[in-house]
């Protein structure tokens, strides 16, 4: 009889494909697809095309056409930096957060949230661990929530707003569990 292990790769194979496979809709491919689901997770320091281009491990040709089309369909809009001349940030239209929610990646989390509180931990903590393996490898960013970050302070010492030393920025409660292109393992 073969070991339960022996399934974990394929059923997460199985799964990926499952999902990119209802990426095909709505008029939108799945790389278009992924880069809504990172936007929608990124800090402020986080949105920008360049960060995108490091989280997919695209070219910077395959971003902007990504970004343009994104632009193009109603699902991005583009904006300046305060102060960072040319720096753009990248920001969900309505329309880009009303399709996430009912994109195939949705379903999914949907359903891991049916799973038990105890093996959603231990699923979390497993896969943390396989990316945390496979992202050394390639020496490629973690792109952590803040909260796990080494430069995360809680209360900024009791003084307020949660703290990002490695930006010198105040950090609210929602923007700590967003991911960032800085974060690096507590």
């Amino acid at each position: 009889m073969p070991d339960h292990e022996d399934q974990i790769m394929p059923s997460l194979e199985r799964l990926a494909r499952l999902a990119r496979a209802g990426e095909h809709g709505d008029g939108l491919n799945p790389a278009q697809w992924e880069a809504l689901r990172y936007l929608s997770r990124a800090n402020r320091f986080s949105n920008s095309p360049g960060a995108l281009t490091r989280y997919l491990g695209a070219t910077k040709g395959t971003i902007s056409q990504t970004v343009m089309a994104l632009e193009r369909k109603g699902y991005v809009t583009k904006t300046g930096r305060f102060g960072e001349g040319r720096s753009v940030a990248l920001l969900l239209t309505p329309k880009g957060s009303e399709a996430l929610a009912s994109n195939a990646w949705t379903r999914l989390a949907a359903a891991a949230e049916n799973l038990g509180a105890k093996t959603r931990r231990r699923l979390a903590k497993a896969l943390r661990e396989l990316l945390a393996t496979e992202l050394s490898h390639g020496n490629h960013l973690s792109f952590g929530q803040c909260w796990t970050c080494r430069f995360f302070r809680e209360n900024n010492k009791g003084k307020g707003p949660h703290q990002c030393m490695y930006f010198n920025e105040a950090l609210s409660e929602a923007e700590t569990h967003l991911i960032c292109i800085a974060h690096q393992e507590g």
